[in-house]
C-alpha cells in the first residue's frame, strides 16, 4: 500500500507578506526545548522571506494574540499548554489561524491512557498498561501486574520527552516507581514492556516520512538520549523489508487519523521480534529543532527546514479540513 493525500499534492505558494508569529516557551517541563524549537522555525521562516515574529507564551501573558497584523500563528509548543489543546482552544475561540492539530486531538494525544484506549479501538497494536491509583490495595495491584508482564514501563500520563519514564524489572519495583511518578507528575500508568527496536514515523499532511530507527547508549530513549547524549544514532533505510514498511508508515497513519491529528505530528512505535509494530504514543507538535525527528526526515525526502514549515503553513491557510485515504500501490 502506498499513502496518497485525496486533495491535490500541489499546494498555493506563500506570499511574502503573510506575516507568521511564532509562539514558543510556555510553562511545561519541555519549555527549553520548545524555545528551541520555536526559534528553529522562525529561522526557517525568515529564510523563506516571510515577516515573522516570535513570542514566548504563557497563560497569564497572550498578548500576541491581539494582534491584528498576523496571519498564522505558528505553535511550538510542547507538553503542558502546549499540546494539550488548551491554548488551541483560546485560538479556536478568537477564530484565529493557527498550525496542528486542534484542541480535542491534542488534548487526546497528549493523554498516554486515551490515546492508547483509541488505539485498541482502531484495532492498532500498543502495549497494555494500567491506570496507577495510588490509593488502591497494593496486593491487588501486585496481582494485577503479575499477569500484565514481567517487565514495566512507568510513564506520565500527559508528558512529552520521556519525562519520568522509567523501566523496571518487576511489579514490586514498578508499584514503588509508579508512587514516586504520581507524586511528582500527577496520573500515571504502567505499561507492560515491550522488547524490541524503537522508531518513529513523522506524518506530514497525511503522508507518512521515511522511518527512523533510534539507537540510544541508554536503556531507552530517554531525555538524556534525546537532548544531551552525542552518542544517540538516527538511522534510516534499516528495515529492509518494503511490506513491513509499508505495514509501519500505514499504522502511522492509522494513529494520526484515528486522533484527529491534523498537518504535522510523530508517532512513536516499539517493532517487535515478530516485525509487530507497537504504538507507543503520538506527538501533536513533536520537536522543530535542527536535530529533531521530523526535521531530520523531511531531509530524508529533500525538504528544508523552511520547506517543512511553509508547508505547515499553506496547509492551515487552505482553511478546511483535509483527509486521507491509504490507497492500494498500482
Amino acid at each position: 500500500m502506498t499513502i496518497e493525500p485525496s486533495v491535490a499534492s500541489q499546494s498555493p505558494s506563500i506570499e511574502s507578506s503573510i506575516k507568521v508569529a511564532v509562539l514558543m516557551g510556555g510553562i511545561g517541563e519541555e519549555r527549553d526545548i520548545s524555545l528551541q524549537s520555536g526559534s528553529c522555525v522562525a529561522q526557517a521562516l525568515k529564510e523563506a522571506g516571510l515577516d515573522v515574529v516570535t513570542a514566548d507564551v504563557r497563560p497569564d501573558n497572550l498578548n500576541i494574540l491581539e494582534d491584528s497584523s498576523i496571519d498564522v500563528f505558528f505553535l511550538a509548543l510542547h507538553g503542558r499548554f502546549g499540546e494539550d489543546g488548551q491554548l488551541q482552544q483560546i485560538l479556536e475561540d478568537k477564530s484565529l489561524r493557527y498550525t496542528g492539530s486542534g484542541p480535542r486531538a491534542c488534548k487526546l494525544a497528549l493523554d498516554k491512557m486515551a490515546s492508547k484506549k483509541a488505539f485498541a479501538k482502531a484495532s492498532i497494536p500498543t502495549p497494555t498498561a494500567i491506570e496507577f491509583n495510588p490509593n488502591v490495595d497494593p496486593a491487588e495491584l501486585e496481582k494485577q501486574l503479575e499477569q500484565l508482564a514481567d517487565r514495566f514501563v512507568v510513564k506520565p500520563i500527559t508528558q512529552g520527552s520521556s519525562v519520568g519514564v522509567t523501566i523496571v524489572d518487576n511489579p514490586k519495583s514498578a508499584m514503588a516507581e509508579a508512587l514516586k511518578c504520581s507524586a511528582m507528575f500527577g496520573n500515571c500508568m504502567i505499561e507492560e514492556y515491550i522488547p524490541g527496536r524503537e522508531i518513529t514515523v513523522g506524518v506530514l499532511l497525511g503522508r507518512a516520512m521515511p522511518i527512523i530507527e533510534i539507537k540510544s547508549k541508554t536503556s531507552f530513549y530517554d531525555y538524556h538520549a534525546k537532548y544531551v547524549d552525542e552518542h544517540t544514532q538516527f538511522l534510516f533505510d534499516t528495515i529492509d523489508d518494503p511490506a513491513l514498511i509499508k505495514k509501519t508508515e500505514a499504522a502511522a497513519i492509522e494513529c494520526f487519523n484515528t486522533l484527529g491529528l491534523r498537518h504535522f505530528a510523530r508517532i512513536d512505535f516499539i517493532l517487535s521480534a515478530d516485525e509487530t509494530a507497537y504504538a507507543l504514543e503520538a506527538n501533536s507538535i513533536p520537536g522543530l529543532t535542527s536535530h529533531s525527528l521530523l526535521p531530520k526526515a523531511a531531509a530524508r525526502t529533500g525538504l528544508s527546514m523552511s520547506d517543512l514549515c511553509i508547508k505547515i503553513i499553506e496547509a492551515t491557510l487552505e482553511n478546511k479540513k483535509t483527509t486521507y485515504r491509504l490507497s492500494k500501490s498500482k
